[in-house]
């Protein structure tokens, strides 16, 4: 057994006062996301500072936490002050994450992604310019819709689409767990789950929704802040030329989608932007700045 050594026991001490400051100080300059810093906590692998943190003290370190309102937070949850944040039981660690999430939306917004909804009419070009955004900036990613439709070959679970039956999507509609839904061609149902896009956007991820005027609609309604961008062509001339080009509708359906895109031009004016798409990379660029430069995320005050 190796003999105590109070010199060196007081420097260990010493350091991790010092690391436990730092890790406080970096939650309250928002340069570290408490939602991760939470999950990373319950890992054996995690950092000593980290897993030994009390409770209060990382609830504290977040801007607009103070000591009453960490108290009565820990009181209801039934969780002591003085519990470290590697040693939580899974019922306390589960209550307390649904918090720690609260409050991240809460008091840091500041840090999370944008919402990006993309409108435009049939043909305008919004797929070729979310492929553009994607390949190019990784922090942009595309929404995951919901179907009642059956998977087509090469499509996957998860990643194209999340294959639903018809009456989990009804349950879905229901419990208020959908952004926006929609039925399409008189046949299958789309929708977008709320949850995903929540969780993408902690993370400090820019969520594209590609979806038409109405689904904008319920969108506005549902997410603070969420950026709509109409895309529209050149000309309404140049957006014949294109669904023309694209051979997937015969005559009459290419007229009811001519019809439907006169519509939705109409609507432009309801969305926060217009980018006129003339070349896909100009036009992906122009909403990358839009999203980078938008004033749409501010810290909430109490």
């Amino acid at each position: 057994m190796s003999p105590f050594d109070p010199v060196s026991s007081s420097a260990e001490g010493v350091a991790m006062r010092q690391n436990r400051a730092e890790l406080k100080q970096s939650i309250a300059r928002g340069e570290k996301r408490i939602i991760e810093l939470f999950d990373d906590s319950e890992s054996q692998e995690a950092p000593p500072v980290l897993r030994g943190l009390r409770v209060d003290w990382f609830l504290q370190a977040i801007p607009g936490m103070g000591v009453t309102k960490v108290e009565r937070l820990l009181t209801e949850l039934g969780i002591r002050p003085t519990a470290r944040l590697g040693g939580l039981r899974i019922r306390q660690r589960t209550a307390l994450r649904v918090q720690v999430v609260r409050l991240f939306r809460h008091y840091l917004p500041h840090l999370r992604g944008t919402l990006l909804v993309l409108v435009g009419p049939t043909a305008v070009g919004k797929g070729t310019i979310v492929s553009w955004i994607t390949q190019n900036y990784p922090e942009f990613v595309l929404s995951v819709s919901a179907t009642t439709r059956k998977p087509r070959r090469g499509e996957r679970e998860g990643e194209h689409y999340y294959f639903v039956a018809e009456s989990e999507f009804d349950r879905l509609i229901t419990a208020g767990e959908l952004l926006e839904w929609a039925t399409v061609h008189e046949s299958h149902r789309y929708g977008t789950p709320q949850a995903p896009v929540e969780d993408l956007l902690d993370q400090g991820k820019n969520v594209i929704l590609e979806i038409d005027i109405q689904g904008a609609r319920s969108v506005a309604k549902r997410v603070h802040g969420a950026l709509r961008v109409f895309v529209a062509p050149p000309s309404f001339e140049e957006l014949e030329r294109r669904l023309a080009q694209r051979g997937t509708e015969d005559g009459t359906e290419r007229e009811v989608r001519l019809r439907t895109a006169v519509s939705e031009l109409a609507a432009q004016d309801e969305c926060d932007f217009v980018v006129i798409n003339s070349v896909v990379e100009h036009a992906g660029q122009s909403i990358v700045d839009l999203v980078i430069g938008s004033t749409h995320q501010t810290a909430s005050k109490e």
